[in-house]
């Protein structure tokens, strides 16, 4: 186990997968070309980190028309790049957390396909307190009241338990260092969200915008001031 754990963390350890897996996070597939920009490294080098990252199964590598389009194999690589935020030192931390320049991400943004930051970690709070939903070993189970309550908006708990991907689990938020919704419960809520125009996603940024409907909508569900 030992040698497995270390040589996952040295892939991830290098500048510039630690890029590329930073990037992804914003639930985007990306081809070669476009992580090259990112991480600011040249095409041949790009390829040589892209094959380490396929083969070690942390992404997966899609052909459409004349371009490869590359994003995690699976949720469980987005949870574990955005936990390792949480380790940065404490007054690292607090500077970045502080620096105005990223306020906007650190309120409200998206972690692959579920909700993070201020925001998102308010919700999951709210959810745990109207007993909608409940830790347990590092899941969260829904109640009935909580089949109801999502059910209302358009989420059917029953059908998300029959994907393969896990139904609901705590998210480690490298900003707020709380945990936040994530699995496909944390996903169909975010696309609710989207959907009913309570949120928008900006583009080139993992920063979400909460319009005044979903202001209203927070508020009146969860006594979330956004």
């Amino acid at each position: 186990m030992e040698k497995e754990i270390e040589y996952i963390t040295a892939l991830i350890g290098d500048s510039v997968r630690t890029n590329i897996l930073w990037a992804l996070l914003d639930g985007k597939a990306y081809t070669a070309t476009e992580l090259a920009l990112i991480a600011n490294t040249s095409s041949q080098n790009i390829s040589m980190h892209l094959s380490k990252l396929v083969q070690a199964d942390l992404l997966t590598v899609k052909s459409q028309g004349r371009h490869k389009y590359y994003a995690f194999s699976r949720p469980e690589v987005a949870y574990a790049i955005e936990a390792i935020g949480s380790l940065i030192p404490s007054e690292k931390h607090r500077k970045i957390v502080n620096d105005k320049d990223s306020s906007g991400i650190k309120h409200c943004r998206t972690c692959y396909d579920h909700l993070a930051g201020k925001v998102g970690v308010l919700i999951t709070d709210a959810l745990l307190k109207q007993q909608i939903i409940a830790a347990d070993n590092n899941i969260y189970s829904v109640s009935e009241q909580g089949v109801s309550f999502f059910l209302e908006f358009g989420i059917n708990v029953e059908e998300l338990k029959k994907n393969r991907r896990a139904f609901a689990k705590p998210c480690l938020d490298w900003s707020e260092r709380k945990y936040h919704l994530a699995g496909s419960l944390g996903a169909a809520l975010l696309d609710r969200m989207l959907l009913s125009d309570y949120m928008r996603k900006t583009k080139n940024s993992r920063t979400v915008i909460i319009t005044s409907k979903g202001q209203q909508y927070l508020y009146d569900k969860f006594k979330v001031s956004a």
